[in-house]
This record gives C-alpha cells, sequence and structure tokens, in this order.
C-alpha cells in the first residue's frame, strides 16, 4: 500500500508534539547526509537495513555494491537535508531517504532520454516543476523500532520539506499488510491512501506449491528476538 499526504494541509499538532520530544531524547543524534561522508552513510544504511529487513522470508543482505551505484545514480536530484540518519549513542540505528519524484519530468520524455531531454530536464528542474517528494525507503534497527525513532526522522524533515513551498504532496511508498506499526504511523501523520499493491508468485515446480506461504514477517520469533535484547 502506498499513501499520500496532501503538505498543504497542517499535521496533526498531537504528531508533531511527539515527534519533537522524541527527536530531542537524550543520547539520540539526528544527522542529514552529506555527500563528502557519502561512503559512511551509506555503510550505516547497510548496517541498518540488514538488522531491520533480517526476518522477511527471502531476504539478502544489501552490500555496498549494490547500493553505492543507487546513490551516484540519485545525486543529480537527491537533496541532503531529505537523507536522515538517527543514531543511539553514535550507533546507527535508523534512516528515511526521501527523494523529489523524478517521474514528473521524465514523463515528458515519452522514454527519451537523449542531449535535448537532457537539458530540458536540467532547466524543468531548475523551475521546481517536480512537486512531490517520494519516501522511497524507511528502517529502524529491530531493537529500536518502539522507541519512535521513525517519527523523529520524520520531526528532522520537518524544515527542509515545508520551507520548500513548491512541493505540495508527500508519497508514502511502500508499506505492507505485515507492518501494522508504520501503517499506524502514517495514519497518526494523517496520509490518505494512495495505491495498493499486489505482488503475484508462479511457482513452476508443482511438488512445491502445496507448502508455499506468503512473505511476511515471522513475528513470533522477531517479538522473541526483541524481548531477548531488551
Amino acid at each position: 500500500m502506498t499513501n499520500r499526504l496532501d503538505l498543504k494541509k497542517p499535521f496533526p499538532e498531537r504528531f508533531w508534539k511527539i515527534a519533537e520530544w522524541i527527536g530531542k531524547k537524550p543520547d539520540y543524534e539526528f544527522r542529514h547526509l552529506t555527500w563528502n561522508q557519502k561512503d559512511k552513510y551509506i555503510e550505516d544504511m547497510i548496517e541498518i537495513y540488514n538488522d531491520a529487513w533480517k526476518f522477511h522470508e527471502n531476504f539478502t543482505p544489501l552490500t555496498k555494491e549494490k547500493v553505492q551505484p543507487s546513490f551516484d545514480k540519485a545525486k543529480p536530484i537527491a537533496l541532503e537535508e531529505l537523507l536522515w540518519f538517527a543514531y543511539y549513542k553514535n550507533e546507527p540505528i535508523g534512516f528515511i531517504l526521501m527523494y523529489p519524484d523524478v517521474n514528473q519530468i521524465f514523463k515528458r520524455f515519452n522514454g527519451k532520454l537523449n542531449l535535448l531531454n537532457k537539458l530540458r530536464f536540467l532547466w524543468l528542474k531548475r523551475k521546481n516543476t517536480m512537486t512531490r517528494l517520494r519516501v522511497v525507503i524507511l528502517g529502524v534497527k529491530t531493537k529500536f523500532q518502539k522507541s519512535g525513532v521513525e517519527s523523529g526522522l520524520f520531526y528532522h524533515l520537518r524544515k527542509p520539506v515545508f520551507s520548500r513551498t513548491w512541493y505540495d504532496e508527500m508519497e508514502l511508498s511502500w508499506v505492507g499488510d505485515f507492518n501494522p506499526k508504520m501503517r499506524a504511523l502514517q495514519d497518526s501523520m494523517g496520509a490518505e491512501f494512495s495505491k495498493k499493491h499486489i505482488t503475484y508468485r508462479l511457482i513452476f515446480d508443482p511438488s512445491k506449491r502445496k507448502n508455499v506461504r506468503a512473505s511476511a514477517i515471522p513475528r513470533d520469533a522477531k517479538e522473541r528476538v526483541v524481548r531477548s535484547k531488551v
């Protein structure tokens, strides 16, 4: 499921009060990415991601070789102040990556990125044609997922987002049915339903079809691990 936020409507005041309280908790620190320290933030993201998603079925750990090209490709549109990381006693524990929606420009090019369209892209970008922001990914280490880190990340996005008044919409993509905590967070922000995503899987070997189950986080195992670390 993908939800959206109308940035021209005020967020619930209660959300900001809670987010501010979390954002100022002792031993917690929030920093946005800087390109001159890109390698450090990539390593922090990999550490957080591999902890936060390790309970997913078919989980594949991230590596720097996979992540580095994505950051390099995103640099022309990315804004440092929209890429935030959370730390607890200097340990990386959470991150959120938000980008301007470049599809608002690319859809004008009919799939052709020739020299003329590259120049058009630079001009349209400068004209603030991208009015929508997209939260591409948000992750928090397992043992910190009940500490409100997600709200703290959004609190630190408040100024860089609302100071750029040409942005009028934020797309929160995507959150699964198996993630009620994130859905509750988005509800507390006043998010509205935008899109529903359905994934289909075909098992080619008939002998294996009976034992197939939906990909989801094994909550019982996850909760046991969390309790053991507290």
